[in-house]
């Protein structure tokens, strides 16, 4: 039975991604700071294996990568998802630390989940495994009001060919997911917004579609590797936004 860990996986994308790979018949490791969606994901299904703790802290992360290493085996698969929008507005209307919060998410929490990944594939035997990092199409073109989040999604970028130079000559692949408007809290919330402020809501597409685009590049052999997957809703305003 192959392998993943998912950061996020109380919710969204990755609650989504992590029910695709259930059905597929993965061992799926879910990483969170709510304990009780994945005590009931675990309880409804036998391959999933719940593993609280909060991505920004190292040793709550190490410990819970031992424990998923030790039930399933070895690790196949990361999916790198756990990410959060933070406060909107222009740069002047936010403060220091509401620029830290996202950066210690969206980036140092990657950072820590991708090294703890890396260094169990390329010591496991055989070697080798697959991170997937959940960039977005803000880690290619902006939203207003998105400067936290965008640059910390263009930073996702740079981890992802850091880790695929890297990993390459230990049969480690990384590839990087770029979705936009999928059906989410978060994506609820900003059509909420713009509603509020009198504009049109954003076009979305069903969070499963992303998830099941996960699944094809965790399928994949690892001699064959999707290095960015942009998967989107077909109405929405990106090419040409920016």
């Amino acid at each position: 039975m192959k392998s993943i860990l998912i950061t996020g996986a109380s919710q969204g994308i990755g609650r989504a991604t992590a029910e695709v790979f259930l059905d597929a018949g993965w061992r799926v490791g879910l990483v969170a700071r709510s304990v009780e969606p994945l005590e009931a994901m675990a309880a409804k299904h036998a391959g999933a294996v719940a593993l609280p703790a909060d991505v920004t802290d190292p040793q709550a992360m190490e410990a819970a990568f031992e424990v998923f290493v030790k039930e399933a085996g070895r690790l196949d698969v990361l999916f790198n998802n756990a990410g959060m929008f933070g406060k909107p507005g222009a740069i002047d209307a936010l403060e220091v630390e509401d620029f830290d919060a996202v950066v210690n998410v969206n980036l140092r929490g990657m950072f820590i989940a991708a090294r703890l990944a890396f260094r169990q594939m390329r010591t496991q035997d055989p070697a080798g495994g697959r991170i997937i990092n959940n960039g977005s199409i803000s880690a290619h073109v902006p939203r207003e009001g998105s400067v936290s989040y965008t640059t910390t999604k263009h930073a996702i970028t740079g981890l992802t060919r850091s880790l695929s130079l890297d990993g390459r000559p230990l049969g480690i692949a990384c590839g990087q997911i770029d979705i936009g408007n999928a059906e989410t809290d978060m994506v609820a919330e900003l059509n909420a917004r713009l509603k509020a402020e009198g504009k049109d809501p954003n076009p979305t597409m069903n969070v499963g579609d992303a998830a099941r685009s996960v699944l094809h590049m965790a399928e994949l052999p690892l001699n064959a590797n999707v290095q960015f997957m942009t998967v989107m809703a077909t109405q929405m305003a990106y090419i040409g936004r920016g």
